[in-house]
């Protein structure tokens, strides 16, 4: 058995009764796409007066002979209303008894049908929801390698696929088989030497499909990965649209979009050909056996009169009623092999394993009472060194300011602190606990972070708000958009507090958009605050607003503030001076202007008044 079909067995134990009730009403439709074919044959009597005339009631027997039995009791019954009304009653017997049967067999069809859609759209669901939930939890650092178009796709595209093309193998071994088999059964009772003969063919049959099918799996896996590839372009595209236009890039990544388009094009009309020839390749060799039965059977009925005529037309239809299952077996082993391919890109990265996680037994700390201490980390990433053998502490209260030239490794303590990354070596602990060692949860309440991309969701502003705090009043949230110097823009929107702010908020300005981001972190009111470069990205006068609202906020708290602008942290209690990951310059504003060193050439190249 496939892995990839193992793998989805737990996701179908909620459904367990759908898919028995699925199982059983297919049998019942096998049994009566058989039942209702052989009803034809008294029809075909009565019609060309072949009846058998039994005149006593029959008995019952047992289960050995209950075939006997039923077509003699069918015949007495045929028998009596001819004998009592006309031929015409007894015809009408005989074609209701066809549309009863034909009116059971679709029946069964329709509950079988009913129980396997609640099958497919519940394991789609979880499915859905196991990939999102898995998406959320997975560290950043997998997304920093992985393509956003690429983990869409497969959340979308290959989820639906596993939907629409799995669920065939449930058809492909009891609904068609068991048609087949209950048909062949009846056909080997009405002629064995036709159907000895028909059943050489039906390998054949199998064995020139397969051969078409091979190669169709690795087709489908390129087509799903071109498919990530195209929805990542179509992602990157939408978010930097002013640089495509600004640089006029337009004609670059219309031809990347036109490749793939073209690359996924041949792939979906290479698997689309193989698919189409499913059909009428069945229905061909369908039809030789049919034509090859008409000549041998006809042979059989017209110079041997070894076969009844009506007996050989229903024959007939029982072999026909064999070519559209086989038909439809034959297509959803194609359907199978796309839904395998799918399934394995689902389950890539349902099966990655998150390295950041709560420990069992890990530490609730809900409170900040003394210090934080990075001791001798070292961090790298991938291969690229970026802390050496770092030391530092930050005592409750103070504001520390991180400050460097890009790359110097600033913004990294600010992502080994959230344990967005884990240290390689050494140790980062608050009041002398590890974080490994503390629930994550935990761990990321008692910090805020502000960042220099001020990332907001295309919700109200409330919305935005509050997420740190879903309870959160009107009131607080005004009080925290007070703070952060924000009330004043959104009083005079439209809707207040209820604005809908747009995609990554874009209906604001920089500065109104970075506010937001601090009223965030204060409603949440953590003890510690990071903020990271918050205010790099700003004009000096939306920096001024934010300065008022960051400074408004730190009084009370202990802040990490990474910086960019030196002007914001000349009050800071300790201004952490780095370089290339190792701290050169530690001490006050004046005392590092004073010591004339790294510093104070970063302030001259700035320099502000």
């Amino acid at each position: 058995m496939d892995k990839s079909l193992l793998k989805l067995i737990p996701y179908t134990k909620p459904y367990k009764s759908h898919i028995i009730w699925n199982v059983v009403y297919n049998i019942l439709y096998a049994l009566f796409s058989t039942i209702s074919m052989l009803t034809l044959l008294p029809v075909l009597e009565v019609l060309f007066g072949k009846t058998k005339i039994i005149e006593k009631e029959p008995v019952y027997t047992g289960i050995g002979d209950i075939k006997q039995f039923g077509s003699d009791f069918m015949y007495y019954k045929i028998s009596e209303l001819t004998k009592e009304n006309s031929i015409q009653v007894a015809l009408l017997f005989v074609v209701l008894m066809v549309i009863t049967t034909f009116l059971f067999k679709n029946l069964f069809n329709y509950l079988a049908s009913h129980h396997i859609m609640h099958l497919k759209n519940g394991v789609l669901r979880d499915l859905r929801k196991s990939m999102y939930n898995k998406i959320i939890e997975l560290p950043i650092s997998y997304y920093s390698e992985k393509r956003k178009g690429d983990i869409m796709a497969r959340m979308l595209g290959d989820v639906n696929e596993v939907q629409n093309s799995f669920f065939s193998i449930l058809e492909l071994v009891v609904k068609e088989p068991l048609t087949i088999i209950f048909a062949l059964v009846t056909m080997f009772f009405i002629s064995t030497k036709l159907t000895l003969f028909v059943l050489i063919f039906i390998p054949i049959s199998g064995l020139i499909i397969s051969k078409i099918a091979k190669n169709l799996r690795a087709k489908s896996l390129q087509a799903q990965k071109e498919s990530g590839f195209l929805i990542s372009i179509v992602d990157e595209s939408l978010g930097g649209l002013k640089v495509i236009k600004s640089y006029n890039a337009e004609t670059n990544f219309k031809s990347r979009f036109n490749d793939s388009v073209t690359r996924l094009l041949n792939l979906s009309n290479s698997i689309g050909n193989k698919n189409n020839l499913a059909t009428p390749l069945s229905e061909f060799l369908g039809i030789t056996t049919i034509a090859v039965l008409l000549f041998y059977g006809g042979n059989l009925v017209l110079v041997e009169k070894t076969l009844d005529g009506s007996a050989f037309i229903v024959y007939l239809t029982l072999a026909f009623n064999i070519l559209t299952p086989a038909k439809a077996i034959s297509k959803a082993s194609y359907s199978v092999k796309n839904g395998l391919a799918a399934a394995e890109r689902v389950f890539e990265v349902l099966e990655v394993e998150n390295e950041i996680t709560s420990k069992e037994n890990a530490v609730d700390k809900n409170t900040f009472d003394s210090n934080i201490t990075i001791k001798n980390i070292n961090f790298k990433y991938e291969d690229e060194p970026v802390l050496k053998d770092f030391s530092l502490e930050v005592k409750k209260g103070q504001t520390v300011a991180l400050v460097g030239q890009s790359g110097s490794g600033k913004s990294t303590i600010a992502n080994l602190l959230t344990r967005f990354y884990d240290v390689n070596e050494g140790t980062i602990c608050i009041d002398g606990i590890d974080i490994k060692d503390m629930n994550i949860h935990s761990l990321r309440d008692l910090m805020g972070l502000v960042t220099q991309d001020s990332i907001l969701f295309n919700d109200t502003i409330k919305a935005n708000i509050s997420l740190g705090k879903l309870d959160a009043t009107d009131e607080e949230i005004i009080e925290a958009l007070k703070i952060a110097n924000a009330y004043e823009f959104v009083k005079d929107l439209p809707l207040g507090i209820h604005t809908n702010i747009g995609d990554s908020g874009n209906k604001l300005s920089g500065g109104q958009k970075q506010r937001l981001s601090i009223a965030r972190a204060v409603l949440k009111n953590p003890p510690i605050m990071i903020l990271d470069e918050a205010t790099s990205a700003l004009d000096t006068e939306s920096e001024k607003f934010v300065q008022v609202a960051l400074e408004n906020m730190m009084q009370n708290r202990t802040s990490i503030v990474i910086a960019h602008r030196l002007s914001t942290i000349q009050k800071a209690d300790l201004i952490v001076v780095m370089k290339k990951g190792k701290i050169v310059e530690q001490g006050k504003h004046e005392g590092l202007i004073a010591m004339d060193g790294t510093y104070n050439k970063l302030v001259t190249m700035q320099s502000f008044e």
